[in-house]
């Protein structure tokens, strides 16, 4: 049996105080401790990104960080989102199917719009690379992407 530690999380504007396994996954102690199930186990490994939040604005994939490194940080899921732009663009344009990955893929988006409201193609590309998505192409997501920062829409 390991040992628990009381630890101080930052989530979604809120401060929560929680018990956990110092071997524990931020992935885990937001789903099966708080109750904020919408970033998704997938992969556990890194690669496919269902699992990302936002760490003092940056994207993160929660299976890769235990819970207790994220004290003194600021934690975002997609419950505290809030209705960013980038919500309501992926709804526009049709940018999920199944949804599995979607809350993940819009935590992303929004740090990318966030830490780059001038991104080029180029850069969009390069950050959508780090989620997977298997249901659908990633044209509609690229597209929600560009809509909220204001690009066309046209392939460029």
């Amino acid at each position: 049996m390991s040992t628990l530690v009381s630890v101080i999380l930052h989530v979604n504007g809120e401060q929560r105080t929680v018990n956990i396994r110092p071997a524990e996954t931020l992935l885990n102690v937001l789903r099966n401790t708080l109750g904020l199930t919408g970033a998704k186990p997938g992969c556990l490994n890194g690669d496919c990104g269902a699992c990302t939040v936002n760490i003092d604005g940056w994207s993160m994939k929660s299976c890769l960080m235990l819970g207790v490194e994220a004290v003194d940080k600021q934690i975002t899921t997609i419950e505290g989102l809030g209705g960013a732009p980038i919500q309501q663009a992926f709804v526009e344009t049709f940018a999920f199917q199944c949804g599995y990955c979607t809350p993940g893929f819009i935590m992303n988006c929004h740090s990318l719009i966030q830490k780059h409201p001038d991104a080029s193609n180029e850069v969009i590309q390069e950050w959508l690379e780090s989620n997977i998505c298997r249901c659908t192409g990633y044209q509609e997501i690229e597209q929600a992407v560009k809509s909220v920062l204001g690009m066309k829409k046209s392939s460029e």
